[in-house]
């Protein structure tokens, strides 16, 4: 495994957890380390537990594991919240003269650092900037240059003047002195620093980032956890290229404003979450019916209803794949790593004009909240290409055009792929309709034109299957007896968990799907295994319910429905449990079949 470290400041919601934990990460990036991040939050403004953790390191990665090394404690909840992951030689950094504070006393076998936060944060100009005095002696405690803390901090105070980048500079320079002069420092922690360039960016960003490189140029949406940031990154951003955000009343006016931009010819998203699919999905149906292409992004949470909005879940698969009334002809895409956000994102873009679609771009909290580190090559924007499908022209027009002249926006292909004219296209004038309508888009209650329209609609989602790789990401051991399914979030704790797993003699093949709807069939994989097992974060096993239908094969299951992502040790773990592997030695027990 990778010579890792594992940091984490927790307290209350309005404690500046996610400013100082972005901050910290920033350095370590630019220092050339590799980062990993993972929030727990609440869903209220003030008050309730919160933390920022992360995994650094400066070979890749993927995902968080049972372990924190150096813990910023705010409170002493923050330190019972993540007990079973502290260990002997753990540092606690905690200011014994905050109130709730006074009475602590780290646990046997860690080491605690009571630095007065408060008071040196106002010896360097304010008790606001205590945090960062926290980072100053987490710096000293884990031998990283704090020097590598002033660009992060240039970055996050750089427009509130020099005055208060100067402050916080000092606050975490006192921090560092007071550990170092008042501690004898000899914890073994060393964070290596390189010349590598990374770029940090979390899910939603990449997927926003994604958009703007497709060519998106107008997003409408309502705020909404986890799914913001998508919005938060594209405003202000998608104007340099003649692009709008609209930030609407409600779900249902954001999905309408998206479908309205993209029947005048602009590539259009929008995003949400688990309860705003459920307002959209009456016009889903709409946009299937008259056959517009839109990007639609669930960022899915805890539910059913308000659910916890902070939580993790994979529990909307079920409602991308066959949520609305009728029968809905959709593509569905859910990318497995925050890289995957970026590069699946132009893909949706693309899918949803060359078919003429909804396209479901399904992503989680996890993703979504989740800092990591790439090499900035991983997005080469030149590599882009975009495709828009079979879009009519003047020199065009008139191929698909009746013998009275008018334009068939439905004409019944053998694809099923119709063309498309854009607004102010010279002999390209349409109209279309969410009733059932024939080629002109004029409605129609005519039982032959009604079995080929649904046929020609249909047949789109066949077309593509047939045209485009949908293949999943395979890893490990192609001749493995064990193979491991998983789709979304979960791939960067497999992959880990793979290496937990050969040091006990386990070699395992895993499949991570990024497709959902088309998707390949795996029932050669799966029946060349002895032991398959789904891994998702939901209760029912939604994913495993697809693999067993399509294969008609029973498969294990491994499903977490906490709210909290699975770690790469824990999953391992549970893999072994599984199999019925001792937990130590990689011997074979005995167990009885269920």
């Amino acid at each position: 495994m990778t010579e890792d470290l594992n940091w984490a400041i927790g307290g209350e919601a309005g404690d500046g957890i996610d400013s100082t934990g972005k901050i910290f990460a920033q350095a370590l990036s630019r220092a050339g380390r590799h980062v990993f991040t993972s929030k727990d939050f609440a869903s209220r403004i003030r008050g309730g537990y919160t933390a920022y953790k992360i995994r650094t390191a400066v070979d890749p990665v993927e995902s968080v594991v049972d372990r924190l090394d150096v813990l910023i404690a705010l409170t002493e909840r923050t330190v019972d919240e993540n007990l079973d992951e502290l260990h002997d030689g753990s540092v606690i950094i905690y200011d014994g003269e905050r109130t709730m504070m006074q009475d602590f006393e780290a646990p046997e076998g860690m080491v605690g650092l009571d630095v007065p936060l408060k008071r040196l944060a106002e010896e360097a100009g304010g008790a606001i900037v205590r945090n960062v005095v926290a980072l100053g002696a987490a710096c000293e405690v884990c031998d990283f240059p704090i020097e590598n803390l002033d660009e992060a901090l240039e970055k996050r105070f750089g427009d509130k003047g020099s005055a208060i980048v100067d402050t916080n500079k000092q606050a975490a320079r006192l921090g560092a002195e007071y550990a170092r002069e008042e501690y004898d420092l000899d914890t073994g922690y060393r964070t290596e620093t390189t010349d590598a360039d990374y770029v940090l960016l979390n899910g939603d960003e990449a997927i926003g980032m994604g958009a703007l490189a497709a060519g998106c140029r107008f997003y409408a949406g309502y705020p909404i956890t986890p799914a913001t940031d998508v919005m938060e990154y594209l405003t202000g951003r998608i104007d340099h290229y003649g692009g709008k955000v609209v930030q609407a009343e409600d779900e249902l006016s954001a999905i309408n404003m998206a479908l309205g931009a993209a029947r005048a010819g602009a590539r259009s998203m929008t995003a949400t979450s688990g309860p705003g699919i459920d307002l959209m999905t009456e016009t889903f149906g709409l946009i299937a019916q008259t056959e517009t292409p839109l990007v639609i992004c669930d960022v899915m949470r805890s539910g059913p209803s308000t659910g916890m909005p902070t939580k993790q879940e994979q529990g909307d698969l079920n409602m991308t794949l066959y949520g609305g009334h009728g029968e809905i002809p959709r593509l569905v895409v859910a990318p497995t790593t925050v890289a995957e956000c970026f590069h699946k994102t132009i893909e949706a873009f693309n899918l949803a004009e060359k078919y003429q679609t909804p396209v479901y771009l399904v992503s989680d909290l996890a993703l979504a909240v989740t800092e990591q580190t790439f090499p900035p090559e991983e997005f080469d924007m030149d590599a882009v290409e975009i495709d828009r499908g079979n879009v009519v022209d003047e020199a065009s027009v008139e191929e698909w055009q009746d013998d009275q002249g008018r334009f068939k926006p439905h004409a019944d292909t053998e694809d099923g792929v119709s063309p498309r004219s854009f607004p102010g296209t010279a002999g390209g004038a349409h109209m279309t309709t969410g009733l059932e309508h024939d080629e002109l888009g004029r409605r129609t209650e005519d039982t032959d034109v009604r079995v080929e329209q649904v046929d020609k609609r249909n047949r789109k989602v066949e077309t593509a299957e047939a045209n485009e790789d949908w293949s999943p990401r395979e890893f490990g051991d192609p001749d493995a007896e064990t193979l491991v399914v998983s789709w979304g979030s979960n791939e960067g704790a497999m992959r880990e968990a793979m290496e937990f797993l050969e040091e006990d003699g386990i070699d395992v093949r895993f499949l991570s799907c990024p497709y959902m709807f088309p998707r390949t069939d795996l029932t050669e994989e799966v029946e060349a295994a002895e032991n398959v097992i789904v891994v998702e974060c939901n209760a029912t096993g939604q994913f495993a319910d697809v693999l067993e239908h399509d294969t008609l094969t029973r498969v294990d299951r491994i499903n977490k429905y906490t709210g909290v992502r699975f770690k790469a040790d824990e999953l391992a773990g549970e893999i072994k449990d599984h199999l019925g592997v001792a937990a130590e030695g990689g011997e074979e027990e005995e167990v009885e079949a269920e």
